[in-house]
Parts: structure tokens; sequence; C-alpha cells
């Protein structure tokens, strides 16, 4: 059996800046890290015992006997592509899927790993960010950004810039004590919403060329960060700074947010949070807030409707935790 362990990140800047139809023309640069959540991934060869060839489970169970019939777009095209059958594949995560964490990619890129390694195949983080934003963007033909793939198989907190038809990772050289501080100064609720991204994603590609001053000072917002967290600013000018990037976010799109998402950011807000976003496309998932040490209570208590989950940053991409063959 293999097992891959796959981190979830969260995205600070530029977010929607990541879409190719931007970036090729205009440049584009995210800031996000991974954290403490993680998808797994186990693989194995399935026995020729059963009435089917193949048994997948994630939130539902399928059992086929050809590749054809898996009802999984990622699942059936990663067979498809890796050229395997007769397999045993199941998803278990720490969080909800469809949250805004980047999970679906998460789940590309540990599944793409584990079958590499059936296969007895190496791979780098840069061979797995690439196959698995072929695999969401080109074979399933999903729309979207492909900062998700690149932060699950590096991981880290990373400026990723993109450039033409290319993107680089650069771990952020913070001071330690500082970004314990930024993390301390974090908080993350989810919103009971699950949302399918697509549609949502759909939208904002569409709104590219109406919305390109927008994307562009996203992306400068995405840039300052990276700069002052690396002179040595105040960390509440990022939290500030997290403020006025939801609100131009937010007003890309009607679909972003809802009602019921912006009377919690609100209420976060008037009880000291700087400021904070919707992580993902938006409709739902989890808020995160940039909050100081006297405040974290009054938040806490204002937003007690909501699940709190706590969280660290974690410096590693996708790893192989069990190997015990194929």
């Amino acid at each position: 059996m293999i097992v891959t362990k796959t981190p979830f990140r969260l995205s600070f800047f530029g977010g929607g800046t990541d879409f190719p139809d931007f970036y090729r023309e205009h440049g584009a640069t995210v800031l996000s890290t991974t954290f403490d959540k993680y998808c797994y991934v186990s693989l194995r060869r399935l026995p020729l015992l059963f009435p089917y060839k193949s048994e997948f489970v994630y939130s539902k169970t399928e059992r086929v006997t050809e590749n054809g019939e898996i009802e999984h777009p990622a699942i059936r095209e990663a067979m498809r592509w890796q050229g395997l059958s007769q397999v045993r594949l199941t998803y278990d995560a720490d969080l909800p899927a469809r949250s805004g964490l980047g999970t679906s990619s998460a789940f590309a890129v540990g599944m793409l790993h584990a079958m590499h390694i059936a296969k007895g195949e190496d791979v780098t983080p840069l061979m797995l960010a690439r196959e698995a934003i072929e695999l969401e963007r080109v074979r399933c033909k999903e729309s979207g950004g492909v900062q998700d793939q690149i932060a699950a198989a590096f991981g880290g907190f990373n400026r990723i810039d993109f450039a033409g038809d290319t993107f680089t990772v650069t771990p952020l050289a913070i001071d330690t004590a500082r970004k314990k501080m930024l993390e301390e100064n974090l908080m993350l609720f989810f919103t009971g919403v699950s949302r399918y991204s697509m549609a949502l994603q759909e939208a904002h590609q569409k709104a590219i060329p109406q919305k390109t001053a927008e994307l562009c000072l996203m992306r400068d917002m995405a840039r300052a960060s990276v700069d002052l967290l690396l002179r040595d600013a105040p960390l509440a000018e990022f939290g500030e700074l997290l403020h006025e990037a939801w609100c131009l976010k937010r007003g890309i799109s009607a679909s972003v947010t809802t009602d019921m998402i912006d009377a919690f950011y609100e209420k976060a807000r008037r009880a000291g949070a700087l400021g904070g976003k919707l992580l993902g496309a938006g409709g739902g998932g989890f808020l995160l807030f940039y909050v100081e040490p006297d405040k974290r209570e009054a938040v806490r208590k204002a937003l007690s409707p909501l699940v709190e989950v706590s969280f660290s940053f974690t410096d590693v991409g996708t790893r192989i935790v069990t190997n015990t063959g194929f």
C-alpha cells in the first residue's frame, strides 16, 4: 500500500490573478502557505477476487470494471493518463472538501504522487505541480487558477510568481519569531457552507477582461504584502492590507460573498479584527482573520456560531507516509 499526505493551503494575497488568461499578459503574484491540515490518498493493488476491477472511495464509493466507467473526473482522467487499473484508491481529509482551502488540488497532487510511486517513478514538486495543473485544467477541463496545485506540491510559505506560461516558487525568508507571531495573529473559522466552485471560477474567468484593473491591483497588493513581511514593517499592516484586498475582491463578482458572510465579516471587524478574507473562490468555506492578541477573545465570541480551527504553518508539500509496495 502507498499512502500520500498532502497539505491544504491558506492563500493570503493574489488569488484570482493566477488564471492563465490574466497572468500570461499581465503577470501575477500569489502569497500563500501550507498548514497542518491534510488530505490522505491510499493506493493499492486490488486482487482479482471481486466482481469489479477497481474501487474508489471518497464521498461516495465507486466500483468499476474499466476506467471509462469512473464518475469522478480527476480519478478517471488520472487512471487513464497513468495507465493504471485493478486498484483500490481511497481519499480521507482533516477538513471538509469544497471549502476554499485548495482541497481538490491537494487531492490531485496526492493522487498523482501515489500513482507515480506505484509505477516505481521518481517525482519532484515541480513535476507534480505541473501534472496536477494539466489534470484539472486541461484533461478535466475545469476552470480555475493554478496556485493550489503548486502550493500542495511544494509546501511552505511562498511567493509564487507567474509570467507567460511559467511560474517561480520563492520560499519567503521571514524571521522565525516574526513568522510565528503572524501565525498566532491569524484566526480561521468554518462558515459551515461547502460549495462547488466551478460556476464561481467560470464567472471569474469570464470577468477577467472587464476586471483587469482590479486584478492588477490585487497582484500589486500581493507584492506589497511580501515587501512588508520582509522589511520588518508592523504586522498590523498585513491585517489592514488583507481588508483592502477583500474589499477589492468582493467587488469583482457578486458571487464572491453572501449576506451571511458579510455579516460575520463585519462582526469580526467590530470585535477588533484588522482584516480578513473568505478563502477560495467565494460563496462559503473558511473565513480567515488577522487579529491581535488582545482582541482574539472578542472576535471568538462575536463569531461563536462558527467553528474555529486552530492551525500551524508547515514547510513540507506532498509526501509519502507509507510505502509497503504496490
